[in-house]
């Protein structure tokens, strides 16, 4: 299969963990690795998110006293494309010697009249109590929310419309190359006439995933988290995860716009989109959720209910791109 593959910025620096260098191309040590196991029997485009890294680099930027002002966001968000989408092409070149890899700054084109301008949802940067948090909104001019039981920063995340890199990341995949490509959702720009212009934006990098999913023509979309599958009730005793589901069943029910909310968005817009089936799910389980026995598996209704009854994996049922020749 042609999958897509969205690695979560957490899964790169987990909550807690102080944002070194070393700390952070360990944890791209372990993802690169069960990524490879996907990509030995699979044609895959990978893109990863940089909340964590965004928000670290954004702060620095704001404390450096040579600079007349901090760098705006898309400058920071092309910054962490590049050191994430290095670490992870290094480490993937390492884990499977045989294939080219290779990581492509992308940019995505925003709507400068999208409404999330004006309602910031997109957490970055590290967590903090509220009080820290609350000083650092009044110091900053930043807008804060509650995440989890801690606190973080929260910025606009309008949705992604087109990639401006499409033909080469195209290109390069019909080529079989392992290409890394729209990290952290790729650097958000306008057109204003023939002009691209950077914004202050982090683009939700599932959301742009399954843009990316569905013009690539693949089959898959499969998004790495920290959570083994998608839970109703999460974080209280009534939590249970979801196995098997339709987008329709999902898109009727509610999830936090800062966290899953934008998985399930993704994975729904996949499939309703065309593609075969969407999974959610821890990176441990990378190769169990392509095999559709792990995480949460989303596919079209009617698929759901063939899966059942013919008792096949997920995997097995395809809807885009089963002839393509490999």
């Amino acid at each position: 299969m042609r999958i897509v593959i969205a690695l979560g910025g957490n899964a790169l620096l987990q909550r807690g963990e102080r944002p070194d260098a070393a700390t952070q191309q360990a944890n791209v040590r372990v993802a690169a690795a069960a990524i490879a196991r996907v990509a030995r029997h699979h044609d895959v485009v990978l893109t990863h998110g940089n909340g964590p890294q965004v928000g670290l680099l954004a702060l620095e930027s704001e404390r450096d006293s040579a600079l007349t002002q901090p760098y705006p966001l898309d400058v920071v968000g092309a910054e962490t494309e590049g050191m994430v989408g290095y670490w992870l092409e290094r480490e993937l070149r390492n884990a499977l010697p045989d294939r080219t890899v290779v990581t492509l700054l992308t940019q995505t084109v925003v709507d400068p009249g999208d409404p999330a301008f004006a309602a910031p949802t997109k957490f970055v940067g590290q967590v903090y109590d509220e009080p820290t948090a609350r000083a650092l909104a009044a110091e900053r001019g930043w807008t804060v929310r509650p995440d989890g039981d801690q606190w973080r920063r929260v910025v606009p995340s309008p949705a992604p419309i087109e990639f401006v890199e499409l033909d080469v990341i195209s290109s390069l995949v019909a080529r079989n190359v392992l290409t890394i490509c729209a990290g952290g959702g790729g650097i958000p720009v306008v057109r204003n006439g023939a002009q691209l212009e950077g914004v202050e934006a982090v683009i939700d990098k599932d959301r742009a995933a399954a843009l990316l999913a569905l013009q690539l023509d693949t089959d898959a979309l499969v998004m790495l988290t920290d959570v083994a599958a998608i839970q109703t009730g999460f974080g209280t005793p009534q939590a249970c995860p979801l196995r098997r589901v339709s987008s329709s069943r999902l898109r009727r029910m509610s999830f936090p716009a800062g966290s899953m909310g934008p998985k399930v968005q993704a994975a729904c817009d996949f499939v309703d989109g065309g593609g075969a089936f969407a999974a959610v799910g821890a990176l441990a389980d990378a190769a169990r959720l392509v095999a559709g026995t792990a995480g949460t598996i989303v596919v079209p209704a009617q698929h759901v209910r063939r899966a059942v009854v013919a008792g096949r994996p997920l995997s097995a049922v395809r809807c885009r791109g089963a002839a393509r020749a490999r």
